[in-house]
């Protein structure tokens, strides 16, 4: 009879554990981006939502612009998983690229820009430790892993368009790849 008991209390332990876990998000990550879109709302609301869809529709147009630059910037300032709200600017057919895209971003560049990921700093950190111990330089590491992430997240924004015209295709779907005027 003491295992009956002994699971049950590991099952209820496992719902206790998930309660303060999503407590400790209530309290942390939750608040914050909820002020991180508080602010991207009323920067976009300053600028005007109608400025921002026309750049991001003529950005939208150039694919190094989409899945270089506007992944980059998005994460370097709104950080992970905030970065993801800027697909809103683009338009449907663009938003599958984008999201691979400014997921990889968030993880390729926590090397060189910790604020970018902070929740996976710890894999870094763990790579990091490895590098010092060989006595090599760390920030060697950091710069290469972020450049060839930035081309490796380019080609999966790209092919990722591929699989979006393929998939839109066959199932019948017509996404525009041009903003709505709503």
């Amino acid at each position: 009879m003491d295992w009956i008991v002994k699971v049950a209390d590991g099952f209820m332990g496992l719902f206790k554990t998930g309660g303060e876990v999503f407590l400790s998000w209530m309290t942390g990550i939750v608040p914050f981006v909820l002020m991180l879109l508080v602010a991207m709302n009323a920067v976009t609301s300053l600028i005007g939502e109608d400025r921002i869809n026309r750049f991001a529709e003529k950005g939208g147009k150039n694919i190094f612009f989409r899945y270089l630059i506007l992944p980059f910037i998005a994460t370097f300032t709104l950080g992970n998983p905030m970065s993801i709200s800027m697909g809103k600017f683009l338009p449907e057919f663009y938003k599958p690229g984008w999201v691979a895209v400014t997921m990889q971003a968030n993880h390729t560049s926590n090397g060189v820009f910790p604020h970018i990921n902070p929740g996976e700093l710890f894999v870094w950190l763990g790579i990091a430790s490895g590098i010092t111990a060989l006595g090599l330089n760390l920030m060697d590491l950091a710069i290469r892993y972020m450049l060839v992430g930035l081309v490796m997240n380019f080609i999966g924004g790209w092919v990722t368009d591929f699989m979006t015209s393929y998939v839109s295709k066959q199932q019948g779907v017509k996404l525009s790849k041009v903003m709505s005027k709503s």
